[in-house]
């Protein structure tokens, strides 16, 4: 059993009269998570499943009083794939607010039609979190250093997932199962996808561009479409957790780029198995795309899940001059290149002129476990 970061911070909100909403992508072990509560608490828990037709039929637009007798003397109640479940977030401000003593706690695979339902009945009722993929920091807590150091080029090709993890050589079926059976069941089933064959496309599109700078018209002649449904499918992929975007950072020089973003995958299998390239890295062309998407994905589990806020940027100029990484805290500028080779620690003195108060980074494989497993950079070494 590989713990979860989240289990602890779910521990520390149940139990405030708030309803705990876990938001993820499908198989990321969100339905393991909710079973681990089942097993380690003492009292009766309640376990409803979204995917089962009966379940939403009673789920879907109930009085109270048939809540009430639903959930009888149960204390915590568990729905799985709420999404499933019309108007489920009306019902889920009936329960928290005619069952005070009960604990819920919703999972979502997507927040495509999830979140919109919850958003405004649940508004100062809800504790949300993302779910993510495996994340290094859970590895090393589960085998520590040394084993972990040994997988990196595993991480960098077949990616995070449970799944994935858990079942050493079979990840190229894995991996093709869970992006054709799973990834687009949420997307191509949504009601605002009318061209299903396009976000096929657009994902293999994105998947050779990532840790490029990404102009959706130059996508849209690529794919067939506009650039207006470039960017609303691209909306899609966020909200289904597929994709995060990047932009520019832009305050002092003239030629600083304003309007640019990248686009990164949540995880390097995932991207693999769009363009389906599974080669070793020695025999590979992308080595520092797989290298930047990968640290971009874990840098975006720890912030979340250590609650470390921040606003996150890229930086590049006209002439080319280009940081990978910039993360804003409380009025500090933190900057990082990330180097697959340890030996490049070239940083543009550009930046590091314009803002001199900004610390300056280079990630690379001697010293990434240290930037994703801690607070700060104490032992990553400053330019």
């Amino acid at each position: 059993m590989i713990d979860r970061l989240l289990y602890k911070n779910m521990q520390d909100a149940i139990h405030k009269g708030k309803a705990v909403i876990i938001l993820g992508a499908r198989q990321v072990g969100k339905t393991t998570l909710l079973n681990q509560f089942q097993r380690e608490y003492t009292q009766k828990i309640l376990l409803l499943d979204g995917d089962e037709p009966d379940i939403r039929s009673r789920l879907t637009n109930p009085t109270s009083t048939a809540l009430k007798q639903l959930i009888g003397e149960y204390k915590m109640v568990l729905i799985d794939e709420a999404q499933r479940i019309e108007n489920i977030g009306i019902t889920l401000k009936l329960i928290t607010d005619k069952l005070p003593d009960v604990q819920l706690i919703v999972t979502g695979s997507s927040s495509l039609d999830l979140a919109n339902q919850i958003n405004e009945p649940l508004t100062g009722r809800k504790f949300e979190y993302l779910m993510f993929p495996m994340s290094i920091k859970e590895m090393l807590d589960y085998h520590g250093i040394i084993e972990e150091k040994r997988s990196l080029e595993t991480r960098l090709i077949f990616g995070m997932y449970p799944d994935i993890i858990t079942h050493p050589g079979n990840e190229k079926e894995l991996l093709k199962q869970l992006t054709n059976s799973y990834l687009f069941k949420d997307i191509l089933t949504y009601k605002e996808v009318r061209k299903p064959e396009m976000v096929e496309r657009l994902l293999v599109a994105l998947a050779l561009q990532v840790s490029s700078e990404v102009a959706y018209h130059e996508i849209g002649q690529t794919i067939g479409v506009d650039p207006v449904t470039v960017e609303k499918y691209i909306q899609i992929l966020e909200k289904s957790f597929v994709v995060f975007r990047l932009s520019s950072y832009s305050r002092n020089l003239r030629n600083e780029l304003k309007k640019s973003r990248k686009i990164y995958f949540y995880d390097n299998g995932i991207r693999n198995a769009i363009i389906s390239n599974f080669s070793p890295m020695a025999l590979r062309d992308d080595i520092g795309k797989l290298w930047e998407n990968f640290l971009m994905s874990e840098r975006q589990k720890q912030n979340h899940y250590r609650t470390y806020y921040a606003n996150i940027y890229f930086w590049r100029t006209a002439q080319q001059q280009e940081i990978d990484y910039i993360e804003e805290h409380d009025g500090q500028l933190s900057a990082f290149e990330f180097k697959w080779n340890p030996k490049k620690k070239h940083f543009p003195a550009t930046f590091l002129k314009a803002y001199p108060k900004a610390t300056a980074s280079v990630i690379h494989p001697n010293n990434y476990l240290e930037w994703l497993n801690i607070t700060g950079l104490q032992d990553v070494e400053n330019l």
